[in-house]
This record gives C-alpha cells, sequence and structure tokens, in this order.
C-alpha cells in the first residue's frame, strides 16, 4: 500500500493521510445536505411532485457518487483529491435545465449520462486536456467567478434575505423573520470560522445553525440519528429511461445546449481544482500535471456513476486544498474521502433537518469562494474585460449559467478580432461562437 501510493517518495505516511482525508471530506460533506435540497428544487414552492426528485434518493445517489468518485481518483490517478456532485452544475441542472426549460429530471440526468460518457472518450483520446487548452484562461476564470455569484444569490434566496420585489425585481427581505435570522447566525458563525481558518468550518456552519434551529423551535428535532439507508430506486437508472421512452427529447437543440453546457463547466471545474490541489501539494512537474489523463478519466467515470445512481455531475472539489493543508498529498486521502461518505449513507435522518436556512450560508461562502477568480482577470483589456464581464453578470441576471457562458462567449471572438489579436483565437472558439449564437435563435 505505502509503495503503491508512493508515500516514501512524498514523505507522508498513514497518519497524516487520514487526518487529511477526514479533513477534505468535513471540508465537503456539506453537499450531503445542500445536494438533495438543491435538486429536489426543496426551496421552490407550489411545483408539480413530479418535477421534484426524491430528496432520499438524491441523499443516497449523492452519498454513492462522491463515494466511488473519490475512490477512483485516488485509486486510478492517486491524487489527493475528493470528488461530489458539483455545486454549480446541480444549480444548472435544477434551476436551469428542470425548472427554467421544463425538461424532466430523467432527461436531465441523461444528459449528464451522455456528457459523462462524452468525457470518457475525451480522456481516452487526449481531447479533452486539448479542448481545455483551447479556451482562453481569462474566460474560465470568468466562468467560475460566474458561477461563483449564481450560487450565492441562491443562497441568499433560500435564506429570504433576498426576496422579489415588483418594481425592482428584487430587494431586501424581512431580516427580523425567525429562519432569515438563524441563516444570518449560520453565514456569522461560518465567516468567522473560515477567517479562523478552522477546517471544515462549513460542515461546522451548518452542524451549529442545526442546533440552534431546533432549540428556538425553527428546525423540529429528529427521533433519530442513524437509520437505514433509503431507497435510491426513485432515481436510479432513471437516467436510461429517455432512451427508452421518448428518444426524440434526445435530438433537440435545447438536450445539446444542455449537454455542452455540463461538458463545459464540468471541463473547468475539474481542471482548475486539479490544478490548484497538485501546486499547493507540490505535486506539478515542470509546470505540468502527471497523470493528467488518469485524473481527468476518474472525474469523467465518477460523472457516469453518478447519472446512473441519480445525481447531477460529479466533479472534483476544490475543498481538497483543505485536506491538503493538512497533510494529504497521495491518493491514499481520497481512499478515506470514498470510505467516509460511503459510511454517511445511515445517517440519513439527519438529512430532513437541513433546512434552506441551514444550507444557505454554505451556499454563500462557497460563492464567496469561486468569485476569487476575479483578481486574475485581465481587466485593464478591455476585449477581455467585455466578454468576462457579461459572462459573470449574465449568469445571475438571466438565472442560468448557461446563458452566461453563451453571451461572453459570443462576444469574445468579435472583441479580440476588433482588437487586432484575430491569432489568438482558437479555432474551437469560432465553433462554440456558432454553437451559441444558434442556442439563442433556437431556444431562447
Amino acid at each position: 500500500m505505502k509503495k503503491y501510493f508512493e508515500f516514501e517518495k512524498l514523505g507522508t505516511n498513514y497518519r497524516r493521510e487520514i487526518i487529511g482525508g477526514l479533513t477534505t471530506f468535513l471540508a465537503m460533506a456539506y453537499v450531503l445536505a445542500v445536494n438533495p435540497i438543491m435538486l429536489s428544487l426543496d426551496t421552490v414552492p407550489d411545483l408539480p411532485d413530479a418535477m421534484r426528485m426524491d430528496k432520499g434518493a438524491v441523499f443516497v445517489a449523492t452519498a454513492l457518487a462522491a463515494a466511488v468518485g473519490s475512490l477512483f481518483m485516488g485509486v486510478i490517478a492517486r491524487y489527493p483529491i475528493g470528488l461530489a456532485p458539483g455545486m454549480g452544475l446541480n444549480a444548472f441542472f435544477a434551476f436551469s435545465v428542470v425548472l427554467g426549460y421544463g425538461i424532466p429530471w430523467q432527461t436531465a440526468l441523461t444528459g449528464v449520462l451522455v456528457s459523462g460518457l462524452i468525457f470518457i472518450v475525451l480522456s481516452l483520446t487526449g481531447l479533452r486536456e486539448l479542448i481545455i487548452n483551447a479556451i482562453p484562461a481569462q474566460l474560465k476564470l470568468a466562468v467560475g467567478a460566474g458561477i461563483g455569484l449564481f450560487i450565492t444569490f441562491l443562497g441568499l434566496q433560500n435564506a429570504d434575505i433576498i426576496v422579489a420585489e415588483p418594481n425592482t425585481l428584487v430587494t431586501l427581505g424581512d431580516l427580523s423573520a425567525g429562519p432569515t435570522l438563524l441563516a444570518i447566525f449560520g453565514l456569522v458563525v461560518t465567516i468567522i470560522m473560515m477567517v479562523r481558518k478552522i477546517k471544515g468550518a462549513i460542515f461546522y456552519g451548518m452542524i451549529m445553525t442545526t442546533i440552534l434551529g431546533m432549540i428556538v423551535s425553527l428546525i423540529e428535532v429528529p427521533t433519530k440519528i442513524v437509520d437505514k439507508v433509503p431507497s435510491v430506486a426513485p432515481t436510479f437508472g432513471a437516467a436510461f429511461d429517455a432512451f427508452f421512452h421518448d428518444p426524440a427529447s434526445l435530438m433537440t437543440t435545447q438536450f445539446l445546449v444542455i449537454v455542452i453546457t455540463f461538458l463545459f463547466v464540468d471541463f473547468f471545474d475539474t481542471a482548475g481544482t486539479l490544478v490548484a490541489v497538485a501546486t499547493q501539494a507540490g505535486l506539478m512537474k515542470d509546470d505540468r500535471l502527471p497523470r493528467a489523463g488518469r485524473a481527468l478519466l476518474a472525474d469523467s467515470m465518477a460523472t457516469v456513476t453518478g447519472a446512473i445512481f441519480g445525481t447531477s455531475t460529479t466533479t472534483s472539489y476544490v475543498e481538497s486544498t483543505a485536506g491538503v493543508a493538512a497533510g494529504a498529498r497521495t491518493g491514499f486521502s481520497s481512499v478515506v474521502v470514498g470510505l467516509l461518505f460511503l459510511l454517511s449513507l445511515f445517517f440519513s435522518p439527519l438529512l430532513f433537518v437541513i433546512t434552506p436556512a441551514v444550507t444557505a450560508p454554505a451556499l454563500i461562502i462557497v460563492g464567496v469562494l469561486m468569485v476569487s477568480a476575479l483578481g486574475n482577470i485581465e481587466w485593464n483589456k478591455f476585449e477581455i474585460a467585455v466578454p468576462a464581464f457579461f459572462v459573470i453578470i449574465s449568469m445571475p441576471l438571466t438565472y442560468s449559467i448557461a446563458t452566461g457562458i453563451a453571451i461572453g462567449f459570443i462576444f469574445y471572438p468579435i472583441t479580440m478580432l476588433v482588437s487586432g489579436r484575430r491569432k489568438e483565437i482558437h479555432p474551437i472558439m469560432y465553433g462554440l461562437f456558432v454553437i451559441f449564437i444558434l442556442y439563442f435563435i433556437f431556444i431562447k
């Protein structure tokens, strides 16, 4: 075991790897509560039951996807990176695809499955790395920051800190309301712990908010903590339904855009995380990532597995940097993360005490972490600033990650051509320009 994971070469041991794996798990465990609420559209009232995914089934799918994905990453790629359903991608799945486009969640899962299968092919052939390199770094940063703003906006809405207003579209909510005050408490506590660099701050913040909510009777006290694992039957295999019952729905421009968006967002989520974690762990060699192909393959396989179980795209988590900071250097820590996610399956009763007020601070803080990319965008170059700004601002304002990406990617070739930087535009960007023009013609 030590030889396979190169403990001696990387200067680590079982204790450091286990502590690192536990730290990574605590930093990303909030997804077990947030993802079921997100995909079930629990915060959206007056929806037909057919539009909502079963929370218990999604909880199981989330834990299994995270477990299998982390094990893949640890054993195949040997990187200290945990995987789970991505926060920005689950928001796109629930609010853009299902709620916005009115597409059945079963068909949306098919989109995730197809994107994962395409990922596997691209990873095996090396095309995935080629496409990632074709997208300009400035737009990659803008996409991450835009998703961060979108997630923060969702969190503020879920907490009723920001509410709808007929004249101004949005306004400040009633901050004296009990659930809103509870969310504000959770936000403040989590921020304090984050500033103090406490590992697993988001997870601990959710626990403290939940406990306070039960003390003040805003959250119902659970009758038990450990229970049998909920059934995954309501979502398991649903990704295959469209192939047998409605294959025509898979031949539309709308479905193509959904698959492309899943592909695109996961591209840069994974690439950015791999580079960030590997750099922090000192694993980069000559500015290149060793075993990058294996890491991308593990991520692709995790997406397919998650889609089959019944959850949105599974991706590498930047919270893994917390585990690296605690000492993790090898894939053994990812194996630890995977085993902990499997263990979490038996604590499903806790899922139902996690209310929107509890998860809202987690969404807001994740958004804060993601918008840090803004500082690296070349705002002093207008031809870069325009498409980057449109990507970032369009996501929360249009309530659509896909629309934000489309607008920015349409403007990028235009501003770069006019500024005389034609040689810097990769041919793939022209292809995306055409695709997104068609997106607005046929969908919007």
